[in-house]
């Protein structure tokens, strides 16, 4: 028997309910793993809630993990039992084990924790593909780093900095601040005080941004366009303030000839060689220190509930993970 996080209908976090169930031998393709942390991310409130349509009704939260691999299912030969695997994939991550598709693991070296591997196989993955695949920052670009001190920002704003930019990152606090100057910000606003489109003009001198990466939504848009100088990227990548409405593309004219992107992880993911390859940059950046993965906040697995009121409440900070 597995202990598993179920949904049955959509709600706030009282809909996130603990059962035990029988685990099935992985099918065709598929590896079974014993998962050691699991990984929340603000998705997961979304499917929850229902923004995002779940493929089936009830069903398991959560895309990231890592644990050890304990059976494999027929024709799966990269992989053998006892490895270190960690992946992003279909939801089900909020399980003690799972079968999942060996096409969605990823071996983990021996240097990453499997803590680690959870708090930033999503946000770490994300971020490579914004950096280097959204807009390839180079050294000497101004950007601003939207919910710096969150799980993904974190990130970004480190590695950002490593690539040679100049990171502004804003923040909704005055820890969250610290928080975000410690892990590369170069120039910190707190968006709860200040109008963070009068000082992105301030601190640039009126330059502005090569691209803003934007992963809070409704609350940040469209002063965000306010930020970007003449062919400046936008780039949404979440909507944890509420998705954007009404998008008017006319604006990107009007605000100087800007261009607006929404990507996804799992659109650069699907293909096996652009994953390997991410993943590959990203644990090798763990690796040299240019990153450094702190999973801030830990919750039982039975406790995701709490979790979910916690990161709902934007009160965590960096990357938040469940253990089983």
């Amino acid at each position: 028997m597995v202990q598993v996080i179920e949904v049955a209908q959509h709600g706030g976090p009282e809909v996130l309910a603990l059962v035990e169930k029988p685990l099935p031998p992985p099918g065709a393709g598929e590896v079974q793993i014993t998962q050691s942390a699991v990984g929340l991310n603000f998705i997961d409130t979304y499917f929850r809630t229902g923004l995002y349509p779940a493929p089936s009704m009830p069903f398991t939260p959560g895309n990231e993990g890592a644990g050890t691999v304990t059976a494999l299912g027929e024709g799966v030969s990269s992989f053998k039992i006892g490895d270190r695997v960690a992946y992003v994939g279909g939801l089900g991550a909020y399980a003690s084990a799972r079968n999942i598709a060996a096409a969605s693991l990823v071996p983990l070296p021996d240097g990453v924790s499997f803590e680690a591997a959870a708090a930033m196989m999503l946000k770490g993955l994300t971020a490579e593909y914004l950096l280097f695949r959204t807009y390839p920052v180079k050294k000497g670009d101004v950007i601003l780093v939207h919910a710096a001190a969150g799980g993904t920002g974190l990130i970004l704003t480190q590695w950002a900095k490593a690539l040679g930019a100049t990171v502004i990152g804003t923040v909704g606090s005055e820890e969250k601040a610290k928080l975000a100057a410690a892990h590369g910000c170069h120039h910190v606003i707190n968006y709860a005080k200040e109008d963070f489109a009068a000082r992105v003009k301030e601190i640039t001198g009126g330059a502005f941004c090569a691209v803003v990466y934007d992963g809070v939504g409704k609350a940040t848009y469209p002063a965000s366009l306010d930020c970007l100088k003449p062919f400046g990227t936008f780039v949404s990548f979440g909507n944890a303030s509420g998705a954007i409405e009404a998008f008017d593309i006319g604006l990107l004219g009007r605000k100087g000839s800007l261009y607006a992107t929404r990507p996804t992880l799992f659109t650069h993911i699907g293909n096996r060689k652009t994953y390997e390859e991410m993943a590959a940059r990203l644990f090798s950046a763990v690796a040299d220190g240019t990153l450094k993965i702190p999973a801030r906040h830990s919750f039982a697995l039975k406790d995701v509930a709490d979790a979910h009121r916690a990161l709902e409440s934007r009160g965590t900070t960096g990357s938040t993970i469940l253990i089983p």
